[in-house]
Protein backbone atom coordinates (compact mmCIF):
# COMPACT_ATOMS: atom_id res chain seq x y z
CA UNK A 1 0.00 0.00 0.00
CA UNK A 2 1.20 3.45 -0.81
CA UNK A 3 1.97 5.55 2.14
CA UNK A 4 -0.26 8.68 2.37
CA UNK A 5 1.40 11.94 3.23
CA UNK A 6 -0.38 14.91 4.78
CA UNK A 7 0.46 18.52 4.07
CA UNK A 8 0.80 20.67 7.14
CA UNK A 9 -1.65 23.63 7.30
CA UNK A 10 -0.39 26.92 6.04
CA UNK A 11 0.01 29.41 8.80
CA UNK A 12 0.44 33.18 8.59
CA UNK A 13 4.08 34.01 8.27
CA UNK A 14 5.02 37.24 9.98
CA UNK A 15 6.58 39.83 7.77
CA UNK A 16 10.30 40.02 7.89
CA UNK A 17 11.73 42.81 9.95
CA UNK A 18 13.40 44.18 6.85
CA UNK A 19 10.06 44.44 4.96
CA UNK A 20 8.10 47.67 4.72
CA UNK A 21 5.91 48.33 7.72
CA UNK A 22 2.25 49.18 7.15
CA UNK A 23 1.36 52.48 8.79
CA UNK A 24 -2.26 53.39 9.47
CA UNK A 25 -2.45 56.89 8.12
CA UNK A 26 -5.46 59.06 8.93
CA UNK A 27 -7.84 59.65 6.09
CA UNK A 28 -7.49 62.89 4.22
CA UNK A 29 -10.26 65.38 4.88
CA UNK A 30 -11.22 64.06 8.31
CA UNK A 31 -11.48 66.76 10.94
CA UNK A 32 -10.80 66.40 14.58
CA UNK A 33 -13.59 66.64 17.11
CA UNK A 34 -12.43 70.07 18.25
CA UNK A 35 -12.35 71.36 14.66
CA UNK A 36 -15.86 70.01 14.00
CA UNK A 37 -17.20 71.64 17.16
CA UNK A 38 -15.57 74.95 16.25
CA UNK A 39 -16.91 74.79 12.68
CA UNK A 40 -20.47 74.03 13.75
CA UNK A 41 -20.37 76.68 16.45
CA UNK A 42 -19.20 79.25 13.91
CA UNK A 43 -21.99 78.26 11.52
CA UNK A 44 -24.59 78.51 14.28
CA UNK A 45 -23.39 81.97 15.32
CA UNK A 46 -23.31 83.15 11.69
CA UNK A 47 -26.85 81.83 11.14
CA UNK A 48 -28.12 83.61 14.24
CA UNK A 49 -26.50 86.85 13.11
CA UNK A 50 -28.15 86.52 9.69
CA UNK A 51 -31.58 85.44 10.91
CA UNK A 52 -31.69 87.57 14.07
CA UNK A 53 -32.68 90.92 12.50
CA UNK A 54 -35.35 89.27 10.33
CA UNK A 55 -36.80 87.45 13.32
CA UNK A 56 -36.80 90.68 15.35
CA UNK A 57 -38.69 92.52 12.58
CA UNK A 58 -41.21 89.67 12.42
CA UNK A 59 -41.79 89.76 16.18
CA UNK A 60 -42.01 93.57 16.19
CA UNK A 61 -44.72 93.49 13.53
CA UNK A 62 -47.05 91.86 16.07
CA UNK A 63 -46.32 94.38 18.85
CA UNK A 64 -48.25 97.58 19.53
CA UNK A 65 -46.49 100.88 18.99
CA UNK A 66 -45.52 101.51 22.60
CA UNK A 67 -43.92 98.05 22.87
CA UNK A 68 -41.85 98.54 19.70
CA UNK A 69 -40.52 101.91 20.86
CA UNK A 70 -39.96 100.75 24.42
CA UNK A 71 -36.40 100.34 25.68
CA UNK A 72 -37.41 97.06 27.32
CA UNK A 73 -36.33 94.06 25.27
CA UNK A 74 -39.16 91.55 24.96
CA UNK A 75 -39.82 88.91 22.33
CA UNK A 76 -43.60 89.30 22.16
CA UNK A 77 -45.54 91.74 24.30
CA UNK A 78 -49.29 92.19 23.88
CA UNK A 79 -49.37 90.55 20.42
CA UNK A 80 -51.84 92.05 17.97
CA UNK A 81 -52.78 91.99 14.28
CA UNK A 82 -53.79 95.66 14.27
CA UNK A 83 -50.57 96.64 12.50
CA UNK A 84 -51.35 94.42 9.53
CA UNK A 85 -54.99 95.56 9.47
CA UNK A 86 -53.93 99.21 9.36
CA UNK A 87 -51.35 98.65 6.61
CA UNK A 88 -53.69 96.61 4.41
CA UNK A 89 -56.97 98.53 4.84
CA UNK A 90 -56.16 102.07 6.02
CA UNK A 91 -53.29 102.95 3.68
CA UNK A 92 -52.56 102.76 -0.05
CA UNK A 93 -50.45 99.66 0.51
CA UNK A 94 -52.53 97.49 -1.89
CA UNK A 95 -52.03 100.10 -4.65
CA UNK A 96 -48.30 100.26 -3.94
CA UNK A 97 -48.18 96.49 -3.98
CA UNK A 98 -49.89 96.30 -7.38
CA UNK A 99 -47.55 98.94 -8.81
CA UNK A 100 -44.52 97.03 -7.56
CA UNK A 101 -45.82 93.77 -8.99
CA UNK A 102 -46.36 95.36 -12.40
CA UNK A 103 -42.96 97.06 -12.45
CA UNK A 104 -41.11 93.97 -11.20
CA UNK A 105 -42.95 91.62 -13.59
CA UNK A 106 -42.28 93.71 -16.69
CA UNK A 107 -38.70 94.32 -15.62
CA UNK A 108 -38.20 90.59 -15.21
CA UNK A 109 -39.79 89.70 -18.58
CA UNK A 110 -37.98 92.36 -20.59
CA UNK A 111 -34.78 91.77 -18.64
CA UNK A 112 -34.78 88.05 -19.45
CA UNK A 113 -35.51 88.72 -23.13
CA UNK A 114 -32.86 91.42 -23.64
CA UNK A 115 -30.24 89.69 -21.50
CA UNK A 116 -30.69 86.28 -23.14
CA UNK A 117 -30.63 87.55 -26.71
CA UNK A 118 -27.68 89.84 -26.03
CA UNK A 119 -25.74 87.15 -24.19
CA UNK A 120 -26.32 84.64 -26.99
CA UNK A 121 -25.19 87.13 -29.64
CA UNK A 122 -22.02 87.92 -27.71
CA UNK A 123 -21.31 84.23 -27.22
CA UNK A 124 -21.96 82.91 -30.72
CA UNK A 125 -21.40 85.74 -33.22
CA UNK A 126 -18.36 87.84 -34.04
CA UNK A 127 -19.58 91.24 -35.21
CA UNK A 128 -18.03 94.72 -35.34
CA UNK A 129 -18.09 96.38 -31.93
CA UNK A 130 -18.48 93.13 -30.00
CA UNK A 131 -15.54 93.70 -27.67
CA UNK A 132 -16.50 97.35 -27.22
CA UNK A 133 -20.03 96.34 -26.24
CA UNK A 134 -18.71 93.86 -23.70
CA UNK A 135 -16.46 96.56 -22.27
CA UNK A 136 -19.40 98.95 -22.03
CA UNK A 137 -21.34 96.35 -20.03
CA UNK A 138 -18.46 96.10 -17.58
CA UNK A 139 -17.99 99.86 -17.29
CA UNK A 140 -21.67 100.44 -16.50
CA UNK A 141 -21.30 98.26 -13.41
CA UNK A 142 -18.72 100.66 -11.98
CA UNK A 143 -21.10 103.61 -11.64
CA UNK A 144 -23.33 103.85 -8.55
CA UNK A 145 -27.04 104.39 -8.95
CA UNK A 146 -26.89 107.94 -7.56
CA UNK A 147 -24.69 109.14 -10.43
CA UNK A 148 -27.05 107.76 -13.10
CA UNK A 149 -30.24 109.27 -11.68
CA UNK A 150 -29.69 112.74 -13.16
CA UNK A 151 -28.98 111.71 -16.80
CA UNK A 152 -31.74 109.09 -16.80
CA UNK A 153 -34.16 111.61 -15.27
CA UNK A 154 -33.32 114.06 -18.06
CA UNK A 155 -34.01 111.39 -20.69
CA UNK A 156 -37.31 110.43 -19.06
CA UNK A 157 -38.37 114.08 -18.81
CA UNK A 158 -37.67 114.62 -22.51
CA UNK A 159 -39.74 111.53 -23.31
CA UNK A 160 -42.59 112.65 -21.05
CA UNK A 161 -42.33 109.56 -18.84
CA UNK A 162 -41.88 111.22 -15.46
CA UNK A 163 -44.44 110.01 -12.88
CA UNK A 164 -45.17 106.87 -14.89
CA UNK A 165 -44.43 103.22 -14.17
CA UNK A 166 -42.71 102.61 -17.57
CA UNK A 167 -39.98 105.05 -16.53
CA UNK A 168 -39.12 102.77 -13.62
CA UNK A 169 -39.06 99.68 -15.85
CA UNK A 170 -36.64 101.36 -18.26
CA UNK A 171 -34.45 102.62 -15.42
CA UNK A 172 -34.27 99.20 -13.78
CA UNK A 173 -33.40 97.55 -17.09
CA UNK A 174 -30.37 99.82 -17.35
CA UNK A 175 -29.17 98.30 -14.07
CA UNK A 176 -30.03 94.66 -14.64
CA UNK A 177 -29.44 93.99 -18.35
CA UNK A 178 -25.66 94.67 -18.54
CA UNK A 179 -24.88 92.36 -15.62
CA UNK A 180 -27.30 89.62 -16.69
CA UNK A 181 -26.17 89.75 -20.33
CA UNK A 182 -22.56 89.25 -19.26
CA UNK A 183 -23.52 86.38 -16.98
CA UNK A 184 -25.62 84.68 -19.67
CA UNK A 185 -22.83 85.14 -22.18
CA UNK A 186 -20.60 83.08 -19.89
CA UNK A 187 -23.29 80.42 -19.54
CA UNK A 188 -23.85 80.19 -23.29
CA UNK A 189 -20.09 79.75 -23.71
CA UNK A 190 -20.36 76.55 -21.68
CA UNK A 191 -22.91 75.08 -24.14
CA UNK A 192 -21.07 73.29 -27.01
CA UNK A 193 -21.19 74.92 -30.42
CA UNK A 194 -21.84 71.48 -31.90
CA UNK A 195 -25.47 71.82 -30.85
CA UNK A 196 -25.82 74.94 -32.98
CA UNK A 197 -24.15 73.18 -35.89
CA UNK A 198 -26.44 70.16 -35.56
CA UNK A 199 -29.51 72.40 -35.47
CA UNK A 200 -28.22 74.26 -38.52
CA UNK A 201 -27.86 70.98 -40.42
CA UNK A 202 -31.48 70.20 -39.55
CA UNK A 203 -32.57 73.46 -41.17
CA UNK A 204 -32.84 75.70 -38.09
CA UNK A 205 -31.87 79.32 -38.41
CA UNK A 206 -30.14 81.31 -35.66
CA UNK A 207 -33.39 82.44 -34.02
CA UNK A 208 -34.98 79.00 -34.03
CA UNK A 209 -31.76 77.44 -32.75
CA UNK A 210 -31.71 79.92 -29.90
CA UNK A 211 -35.36 79.48 -28.88
CA UNK A 212 -35.71 75.71 -29.31
CA UNK A 213 -32.23 74.32 -28.60
CA UNK A 214 -30.07 76.70 -26.57
CA UNK A 215 -32.60 78.49 -24.39
CA UNK A 216 -34.07 75.31 -22.81
CA UNK A 217 -30.53 74.26 -21.83
CA UNK A 218 -29.95 77.63 -20.18
CA UNK A 219 -32.81 77.36 -17.69
CA UNK A 220 -30.53 77.68 -14.62
CA UNK A 221 -29.05 80.93 -15.92
CA UNK A 222 -32.50 82.18 -16.98
CA UNK A 223 -33.76 81.51 -13.44
CA UNK A 224 -30.89 83.54 -11.98
CA UNK A 225 -31.60 86.35 -14.44
CA UNK A 226 -35.28 86.39 -13.55
CA UNK A 227 -34.57 86.38 -9.83
CA UNK A 228 -31.99 89.17 -10.10
CA UNK A 229 -34.14 91.41 -12.30
CA UNK A 230 -37.16 90.87 -10.05
CA UNK A 231 -35.26 91.85 -6.92
CA UNK A 232 -33.71 94.84 -8.68
CA UNK A 233 -37.17 96.29 -9.33
CA UNK A 234 -38.86 95.02 -6.17
CA UNK A 235 -36.71 96.67 -3.53
CA UNK A 236 -35.29 99.73 -5.32
CA UNK A 237 -36.12 103.15 -3.91
CA UNK A 238 -33.71 105.71 -5.43
CA UNK A 239 -35.23 105.80 -8.91
CA UNK A 240 -38.75 105.51 -7.51
CA UNK A 241 -38.26 108.56 -5.31
CA UNK A 242 -36.85 110.57 -8.22
CA UNK A 243 -39.28 109.61 -10.99
CA UNK A 244 -42.60 109.08 -9.16
CA UNK A 245 -44.44 112.06 -7.70
CA UNK A 246 -48.05 111.00 -7.06
CA UNK A 247 -49.14 108.70 -4.26
CA UNK A 248 -51.14 106.35 -6.50
CA UNK A 249 -47.97 105.63 -8.52
CA UNK A 250 -45.72 104.83 -5.55
CA UNK A 251 -44.05 101.46 -5.35
CA UNK A 252 -43.72 99.56 -2.10
CA UNK A 253 -40.15 100.55 -1.34
CA UNK A 254 -40.94 104.24 -1.69
CA UNK A 255 -44.45 104.15 -0.23
CA UNK A 256 -43.19 102.55 2.97
CA UNK A 257 -41.23 105.72 3.71
CA UNK A 258 -44.50 107.32 4.78
CA UNK A 259 -44.47 105.12 7.88
CA UNK A 260 -41.28 106.75 9.14
CA UNK A 261 -41.72 110.54 8.97
CA UNK A 262 -39.07 112.75 10.45
CA UNK A 263 -40.70 113.45 13.83
CA UNK A 264 -43.12 110.55 14.41
CA UNK A 265 -41.82 107.24 13.07
CA UNK A 266 -44.39 104.45 13.13
CA UNK A 267 -42.12 101.45 13.43
CA UNK A 268 -44.94 99.02 14.13
CA UNK A 269 -46.50 99.71 10.72
CA UNK A 270 -43.17 99.71 8.95
CA UNK A 271 -42.27 96.27 10.30
CA UNK A 272 -45.65 94.86 9.28
CA UNK A 273 -45.27 96.28 5.78
CA UNK A 274 -41.72 94.94 5.57
CA UNK A 275 -42.92 91.40 6.31
CA UNK A 276 -45.60 91.67 3.64
CA UNK A 277 -43.04 92.91 1.13
CA UNK A 278 -40.80 89.88 1.63
CA UNK A 279 -43.53 87.37 0.73
CA UNK A 280 -43.46 87.81 -3.09
CA UNK A 281 -39.66 87.82 -3.12
CA UNK A 282 -39.67 84.59 -1.10
CA UNK A 283 -42.11 82.98 -3.54
CA UNK A 284 -39.91 83.89 -6.51
CA UNK A 285 -36.89 82.52 -4.66
CA UNK A 286 -38.65 79.19 -4.01
CA UNK A 287 -39.27 78.74 -7.72
CA UNK A 288 -35.72 79.71 -8.69
CA UNK A 289 -33.65 78.24 -5.86
CA UNK A 290 -32.85 74.89 -7.49
CA UNK A 291 -31.25 76.71 -10.43
CA UNK A 292 -29.46 79.51 -8.58
CA UNK A 293 -26.20 77.75 -7.68
CA UNK A 294 -25.64 76.09 -11.06
CA UNK A 295 -26.58 79.24 -12.92
CA UNK A 296 -24.27 81.49 -10.94
CA UNK A 297 -21.27 79.14 -11.00
CA UNK A 298 -21.53 78.32 -14.70
CA UNK A 299 -21.87 81.95 -15.65
CA UNK A 300 -19.02 83.02 -13.41
CA UNK A 301 -16.36 80.60 -14.66
CA UNK A 302 -16.57 81.35 -18.37
CA UNK A 303 -15.44 84.47 -20.08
Amino acid sequence: MAQMTTTPPITDVPASPSGPARVNKPRRGRRSIAASIGLHATMIVASLIAIGPIAWVLLSSFKPGYAVQSSELTLVKDPTLANYEYVLFDTNFPTWFLNSVLVAAFTMLFGIFFSATTGYALSRFNFPGRRSLMMVFLVTQMFPVAILIVPIYTIMANLGLIDTLPSLVIAYLTIAVPFCAWMLKGYFDSIPNSLDEAASLDGCGPFRTFWTVILPLARPAIAVTGFYTFLTAWGEVAYASAFIQSDEKFTLAYGMRQFVPQFNPQWEYLTAAAILVTIPAGIVFLFAQKHLVSGLTSGGTKG
